[in-house]
């Protein structure tokens, strides 16, 4: 088993890795009510004889969430939406009906699966008061793993993930069969922030808080508050962890705990790595162990500061000295202050259950045929106003800027010249993350979400394989993506 010390971690970002919309939420801070009872899900979808079939819909009003209403985005009317559960070779058939005031769509992130007609297809507009039926399979070869669907409606998608649209996906398959993964207690925690009035109802956003990234002051597991988990004394905790907020970075530590990394965007790594911290940007997710081997009692689950930069005219010195978000600092937040996101509670205790030493076989991939440099930067666009950019440009929806060949494998260099950390993502095919700033990965693993640091360099590299057509890679902190930080990609036979 590999140990990867803190420092190191939180610079790989978890995959070889806003501003506060409001200071007043109808629901209070996480740090002064709490959810007491045992941590909550949504329902739960699974395939069945080969089909995983259902009715979505995405619709606005009244939900619960940490035990009191709130007025939201949801998928059939739940925060998070219903986990939807398939296994290789599966069949997915969705029937979506778009019940929202605005056009949206959905987006399977991190399945590889086709990129056109109705399957992953970001380029589909469902007008409000449309039904569309979206039907793909999931691959034989498909991993394993923790992935999610959320909408992609170019413009419109930080809005709408930030009102709450966002679900699980998860495919079953060779990780979940090792006898030690099996005898894990297993949960979903899906982390997202709102930004909520007095009256619970949902925070506009204008283009100062969007430059940033917006944020909400309101930080939800499951759509609870500080909800209380649960270990079993001497057995394993297996937590799979999805960031569902367009712009927030988690840095999360267990109070006395270390994590065992067993799995990040793309699926399992080769063996558990013991890290003291995880920092899962938008989008990312990671499967984690943690031991009942401690003294029983309660233990904090914590949000560390994390500073991912900010626009110079936003920081404190601007508009009289408080700075244009009223005072509170870069991104809107005090950076130097912890949140308790949850309690952990030792359960009765059960016979002990060991770490497993070996996970799954991570290939290494090929010598790349081309690469590629993308730059990340921001800057102003005539009759845009100020935009965020790949190579000097905001996106375009009629451009194609980058194209490739199916069966190849590529490298690319990103580079972050900017001022703010960005995540970047790609569409329907993982990758591998090769180095940093020229120095090596410690370990293999598969992502498609891979955080580049502002002045930082990161190469990644891409094995093209099963689906031609077009899609997208872009910044994961969507109103990023939905200024402009974008580009198509046309993956040609």
């Amino acid at each position: 088993m590999s140990k990867i010390n803190r420092r190191t971690f939180i610079a790989l970002s978890v995959a070889g890795a806003g501003v506060a919309l409001g200071t007043s939420c109808a629901i209070g801070q996480n740090s002064k009510q709490t959810s007491k009872s045992p941590i909550a899900g949504s329902s739960l979808h699974q395939s069945r004889d080969g089909l995983l079939e259902l009715d979505l819909e995405a619709s606005s009003g009244a939900v619960d969430l940490g035990g009191q209403q709130a007025y939201l985005l949801s998928y059939n009317g739940q925060i998070p939406a219903p986990r939807l559960e398939a296994k290789p070779r599966d069949t997915v058939r969705i029937h979506f009906t778009n019940n929202l005031s605005q056009p949206t769509n959905l987006h399977y992130h991190g399945l590889h699966i086709p990129v056109t007609g109705n399957a992953d297809n970001v380029f589909l507009s469902i007008e409000p008061g449309e039904r569309i039926d979206y039907e793909f399979m999931i691959p034989q070869d498909h991993p394993a793993g923790t992935f999610w669907y959320h909408p992609h409606r170019h413009g419109l998608v930080a809005e709408q993930l930030f009102g709450g649209l966002a679900g699980l996906f998860i495919v079953r398959g060779e990780l979940d069969e090792i006898p030690e993964i099996q005898a894990a207690k297993e949960e979903f925690l899906v982390l997202q922030d709102f930004a909520l009035n007095e009256n619970g109802r949902m925070l506009s956003s204008n283009h100062t808080s969007a430059m940033t990234g917006r944020e909400g002051q309101l930080i939800t597991i499951n759509g609870q508050l500080n909800p209380t988990l649960s270990l079993p004394a001497n057995g394993l905790l297996r937590w799979r962890i999805l960031n569902a907020s367009p712009s927030r970075f988690y840095r999360l530590s267990l109070e006395n705990h270390p994590f065992y990394l067993i799995a990040t965007d793309g699926g399992a790594l080769a063996e558990p790595v013991e890290i003291s911290e995880l920092l899962l940007t938008p989008g990312q997710r990671v499967e984690v162990l943690v031991r009942g081997d401690r003294n029983p009692g309660q233990y904090s689950l914590r949000n560390l500061p994390y500073n991912r930069g900010g626009m110079g005219m936003m920081g404190r010195g601007m508009m009289g000295g408080r700075g244009m978000m009223g005072g509170r600092g870069m991104m809107g937040r005090d950076d130097n202050t912890p949140t308790v996101l949850a309690t952990l509670n030792y359960d009765k205790a059960v016979e002990p259950v060991p770490l497993p030493t070996k996970l799954l076989s991570i290939p290494t991939l090929p010598e790349p045929q081309q690469v590629r440099r993308f730059q990340l930067n921001h800057g102003m666009a005539p009759g845009m106003g100020m935009v965020f950019l790949i190579n000097g440009q905001p996106y375009k929806s009629d451009r194609i800027d980058t194209q490739v060949q199916l069966n190849t494998v590529e490298d690319w260099e990103i580079v972050n010249t900017g001022m703010m950390d960005h995540p970047f993502h790609i569409h329907a095919n993982p990758f591998q993350v090769i180095s940093r700033n020229g120095k090596s990965e410690p370990y293999p693993a598969w992502t498609d979400t891979v955080l580049v640091p502002r002045g930082e360099t990161v190469r990644i590299r891409i094995p093209f394989r099963d689906f031609a057509g077009k899609t997208v890679y872009h910044c994961h902190i969507l109103d990023h993506e939905d200024l402009g930080m974008m580009g198509n990609l046309d993956i040609q036979v």
